[in-house]
């Protein structure tokens, strides 16, 4: 919204000595947000005067061209008071028009110097200028002519053209269509520098009678008040005021006729959209209805619209003539010819107006501020002001009749006033600052409510342009914004005691610190899936994971189920910057998934708190969706160079991530041999605590690994965090750092070719007791030495007491009862 300087300071008696930039620094703080400031002429340096046209000698050019040799008077502007030689090339003018001219030295936006040139076989001193040149508009097909009571010439022409006028461009929330206006933001300025408002809306109308044009209303839920006036003897030839059109071109509106720029004029000025009619045109009384199914209407755009049944229109006996609110139609507009003019003013529904701008991609100035709300009361304003303006510069006669039909036009029918009844002590609770009473009233009042205190309650009436204040923190945000919110003091909560992350959070956080550590990435990839994804994995048809929840509204319909595994995404997420360049990925993410139960959920009210029965049918019909972690490991794991060859990841490093995990949370976890989708057979482990599986690590299957694009022998885990948290002793803290020296034993167990190392190290781990500290296996050996079917691997154990250093007794003691104990469960036996 852009809004002159000087249009609101007709309204608002601003100080002299205040600046624009202090303007809109507080219109900015009662939240008329500034977008930019114009200062129209910018860029204009030098002499720029008033000149009047002597002689124009038309002179034809061998190009074609017919260009003006002119003598032009500049009074003692050149220095010399003589006639001023100047080449023009526009034709909108004769002898004796007074222009604009600006001289040599001067320079025009855009820095473009004017200096005395040999042009067309004259010597040009000077320019005439057309509005363009000058930056005052987009129109340049002749030079600005101005009106004969112009000064004289030699004259300053800045004064004349109203150049270096500040124009305020606003960011108009929705909220506040009262804005629209320069009623609005002259109010608003008003009340920031509590200073006199002067209201244009004040003014006395002439009363309804039975003399107007008919009208009727068959929608009054569309359509709640309709006002309509009429001038006769109207001069459509009668030229737009320089004034009226200098606004409109300053708010951004390109002047048509006099008619149509007055209308313009007006709806600027008091925010409320209007309508002029050729009444010649009209045939029949005008009724206001919804469009029936088929109809058609041009618009002033000249489009051909198919009108919806929703959409408001205005019609008379041919049919509808305007898209009621939005825009009017093209077979009643004023023209050159119009010499009766019917004026109208509506009050419209918002919602429906917006719908038909959207409906029919048609956004206006109109439909802008009818879909916001304008101020109910203005109809018979608006018009009346619309008809002094017809009337005063188009010599046209204002007829006595005045219709006004609907519920708003009387007020025992129109929709009552709204009224908000607030504790006095509201605004000062909510907005945080000590606030008397008497200052929230004031508050509201400025704003142009009518306040009662009663005890400790206060009740508004809100004005009528306010439509947007309808509950008791609609006042608070009123008191703050005239208070400012600068006044709201900074404070930081406190801290309540013992606050700060669970226990579940800090093991999360940990549990990623020690996957960074291990030299993992993490990624965050969106949970959708569908079923080209789980045929890529390789799961049968009846897997369990194929079972997902159903996406309403789904991102693509190529995923519309909310992941069941981490797997795909993670998967993508690799092959993307494997085929990117890198030689290797690293990569994990932590994240939910769904497992629908099949249950759907109940829809219950919102006006009463659900009973501890509906509780749980909803709980019931929640999705279980535990917290999982997804590894990806492919390509090398340590680059290579001139030390040696690169290491590639494989299912060991996969099934490492498990164990280092437990390690760090102090959690026992158990390996053993699986078979699973999407794992290679043979190379697939599942983990387990105390006997419960939750997860598997391993190497992936061929078919996986070309299906998404992965190196060969890439590996995989995926467990479900929640489980292996729920494990973590209370007393884990974290790794413990030991003064003590360790006492270091091998161990080289021959065992059958069936027996896993996981049975044999957690048979050892069970019979050193609480002093062994790691087990690690560092051989393995299958050959002639150890016998056909068998295999000999040899661990390194490390003891190690907390609070003294151990003896050669105790070491040899542990050691044997971890051999002992490991012969006894898997039948090993000591090299």
């Amino acid at each position: 919204m852009k809004a002159p300087l000087s249009w609101i300071k007709e309204y608002v008696s601003l100080p002299e000595d205040l600046g624009v930039e202090e303007i809109t620094d507080r219109l900015t703080a009662l939240g008329l947000k500034l977008e930019a400031i114009e200062t129209s002429g910018a860029g204009i340096d030098g002499p720029l005067v008033v000149g009047q046209v002597l002689t124009a000698e038309k002179e034809p050019q061998k190009n074609g061209k017919t260009i003006n040799w002119c003598s032009v008077d500049v009074g003692d502007a050149n220095g010399t008071g003589e006639p001023q030689g100047i080449v023009c090339g526009a034709h909108n003018f004769v002898p004796g028009d007074k222009v604009v001219v600006i001289l040599p030295g001067g320079v025009l936006p855009g820095n473009f110097q004017i200096s005395a040139r040999k042009t067309y076989g004259h010597m040009s001193a000077g320019m005439i200028c057309s509005a363009r040149e000058l930056g005052l508009g987009e129109e340049a097909d002749g030079i600005i002519v101005l009106p004969p009571d112009a000064p004289a010439p030699g004259t300053d022409a800045r004064e004349v053209l109203g150049l270096g006028e500040e124009v305020i461009e606003f960011e108009i929330n929705p909220d506040r269509a009262y804005a629209l206006s320069m009623r609005g933001i002259a109010r608003d300025a008003a009340l920031g520098f509590d200073v006199p408002f002067h209201d244009p809306a004040q003014r006395d109308v002439p009363l309804a009678n039975a003399d107007g044009y008919p009208v009727r209303i068959e929608d009054e839920s569309g359509c709640d008040y309709f006002v309509a006036r009429t001038v006769t003897g109207f001069d459509p030839t009668a030229p737009t005021p320089e004034f009226i059109k200098k606004r409109l071109e300053q708010v951004g509106v390109r002047s048509i006729s006099l008619g149509v720029d007055i209308t313009n004029y007006v709806m600027f000025e008091l925010g409320h959209p209007i309508h002029a009619y050729d009444r010649a045109k009209l045939t029949g009384p005008i009724v206001v209805r919804r469009a029936h199914e088929g109809e058609k209407l041009t618009t002033l755009d000249d489009t051909v619209r198919e009108l919806d049944p929703e959409d408001l229109v205005v019609c008379d006996d041919t049919g509808p003539i305007g898209l009621g609110g939005v825009m009017g139609g093209a077979s009643t507009e004023i023209s050159e010819t119009t010499t009766d003019v019917l004026v109208e003013v509506a009050h419209w529904d918002p919602r429906s107006m917006f719908r038909t701008g959207r409906r029919h991609k048609l956004t206006s100035e109109a439909g802008k501020r009818n879909e916001r709300g304008v101020d109910p009361l203005l109809p018979p304003i608006a018009a009346d002001r619309v008809v002094e303006l017809l009337v005063e510069y188009g010599g046209g006669v204002a007829e006595p009749g005045v219709t006004e039909v609907g519920p708003g036009a009387s007020p025992e029918t129109r929709k009552p006033l709204t009224t908000i009844t607030i504790p006095t002590s509201l605004p000062a609770r909510i907005i945080g600052i000590d606030l008397g009473d008497d200052t929230v009233v004031k508050c509201l009042e400025l704003i142009g409510a009518q306040v009662e205190v009663e005890g400790d309650t206060l009740t508004a009436t809100v004005p009528t342009y306010r439509t947007d204040l309808n509950d008791p923190y609609d006042l608070v945000e009123e008191v703050a914004r005239i208070v400012g919110y600068d006044q709201v003091p900074s404070v930081l909560p406190r801290r309540a005691t013992g606050r700060g992350l669970t226990r579940a959070q800090q093991l999360r956080r940990r549990i990623g610190r020690t996957l960074a550590g291990a030299g993992l990435v993490e990624v965050v990839d969106f949970p959708f899936v569908g079923e080209a994804d789980f045929d890529r994995l390789g799961l049968p048809a009846d897997d369990v994971l194929r079972h997902t929840v159903k996406l309403a509204n789904p991102l693509s319909s190529e995923e519309p189920g909310y992941t069941t595994t981490l797997l795909p995404g993670l998967l993508k997420v690799a092959a993307r910057n494997v085929s990117r360049g890198q030689d290797g990925v690293a990569l994990f993410e932590t994240a939910t998934v769904a497992f629908p139960v099949d249950q759907a959920a109940p829809i219950y009210g919102v006006d009463r708190r659900p009973t501890e029965e509906e509780l749980e049918k909803l709980l019931a019909a929640i999705p279980r969706q535990p917290l999982h972690l997804a590894v990806v490991l492919a390509g090398e794991r340590t680059r290579g160079g001139w030390w040696g060859s690169a290491e590639t990841a494989s299912w060991a490093d996969a099934i490492d991530v498990v164990r280092r995990l437990g390690t760090e949370l102090g959690v026992a976890v158990e390996v053993a041999s699986a078979s699973r989708a999407p794992w290679h057979p043979g190379r697939c482990a599942v983990v387990s605590v105390d006997g419960v599986e939750f997860g598997h690590a391993g190497e992936l299957h061929p078919n996986v690994c070309k299906a998404f694009g992965l190196p060969a022998r890439s590996a995989a885990v995926e467990i479900d965090l929640d489980f292996l948290i729920s494990k973590v002793p209370a007393t884990a803290a974290g790794p413990v750092f030991s003064t003590m020296p360790v006492a270091k034993e091998d161990v080289a167990l021959i065992v059958s070719s069936d027996v896993t190392v996981a049975a044999v190290e957690a048979a050892l781990r069970e019979g050193a007791g609480p002093l062994l500290e790691t087990v690690r296996l560092f051989d393995v050996y299958e050959g002639d030495q150890v016998g056909e079917g068998n295999k000999s691997l040899a661990f390194a154990l490390r003891f190690r007491a907390p609070d003294r250093t151990l003896t050669a007794e105790e070491t040899a003691a542990a050691r044997d009862a971890a051999v002992a104990r490991a012969a006894e469960l898997t039948g090993a036996v000591q090299r």
